[in-house]
């Protein structure tokens, strides 16, 4: 009976002791997330009124939200009497652990604020980058996630993504198209040329400044290759090229213009089959 009664002394006590401690670090805890959400509101906003990258804000805001978070949880176990100088050493020894293993995923960490500061892209852009081309949806803070022109989702590394060679599409607000055009080697080519020019002069996306270009470019095997080199806004490039390429095959059908194609001829030969061997 003494046994019990000193049990239940002993944990009433215990009761009495941690109780409002364990009150004022949940008072703690839902305060602290509150204000966690108040501070990423008004920083967001602030952001927004000196019209900040959204990609930037939402990068430093996702650090912003996990360092609190981590502030947090520190102050709330040392309300509850826990030695945070003990927790806070234990914490950089298992941090220096999981960052050796997870040299990788820092390395992805540090691209993605390369991304952030140095602005190769932006969300929205079109980029070729790692042997992948895509519009870009998100940069994250360990990878950039991009959609194909076939609605396919690609996420690449911020760390490989960092150190490549990036083709940035959307960067520019115009951009120059080449177009190769075969003509027969019977063609009159001053001919062939007013023709293309013509075609150029009537193509509503082309711009005229810069001014477009058509030359000769070769004088190939089995044809006369012109070049035109004609500008577009980013958003009437690929319907400026294919509205090109129909009207030279129509205007070169009108004008009689051969577009040559890859042939062969064969000889077909009566052999003598009497001084065949037998």
């Amino acid at each position: 009976m003494k046994n019990f009664e000193s049990y239940y002394d002993w944990f009433v006590n215990l009761v009495l002791e941690y109780t409002p401690k364990i009150l004022v670090a949940l008072g703690i805890l839902i305060g602290g997330l509150i204000a966690i959400k108040l501070i990423r509101a008004i920083i967001v906003k602030v952001m927004k009124k000196r019209d900040m990258d959204p990609t930037a804000v939402r990068f430093l805001l996702d650090i912003l939200t996990w360092a609190l978070r981590v502030m947090l949880f520190i102050t709330v176990i040392g309300e509850l009497g826990v030695q945070t100088s003990s927790f806070v050493a234990i914490l950089g020894a298992a941090g220096l652990a999981i960052g050796l293993s997870l040299q990788g995923s820092l390395s992805n960490f540090a691209g993605g604020l390369l991304i952030i500061i140095f602005k190769p892209f932006r969300v929205g852009d079109y980029i070729e980058a790692q042997g992948e081309g895509g519009t870009v949806n998100e940069i994250q803070i360990f990878a950039t996630k991009l959609t194909t022109p076939s609605n396919q989702v690609i996420y690449i590394p911020n760390g490989s993504l960092s150190n490549g060679n990036i083709k940035n599409y959307s960067k520019e607000l115009t951009r120059r198209g080449e177009i190769i055009v075969g003509a027969g080697y019977g063609s009159n080519m001053k001919h062939v040329k007013d023709v293309l020019t013509k075609i150029v002069a009537e193509e509503p996306k082309i711009l005229e400044e810069p001014a477009p270009i058509i030359r000769v470019k070769e004088l190939a095997d089995n044809s006369v290759n012109f070049q035109i080199l004609a500008w577009a806004k980013n958003e009437d490039y690929w319907q400026m090229l294919s509205d090109v390429q129909e009207n030279v095959k129509l205007m070169f059908d009108q004008e009689k213009i051969e577009i040559p194609f890859p042939q062969r001829d064969i000889v077909i030969r009566n052999l003598d089959t009497k001084n065949l061997p037998s």
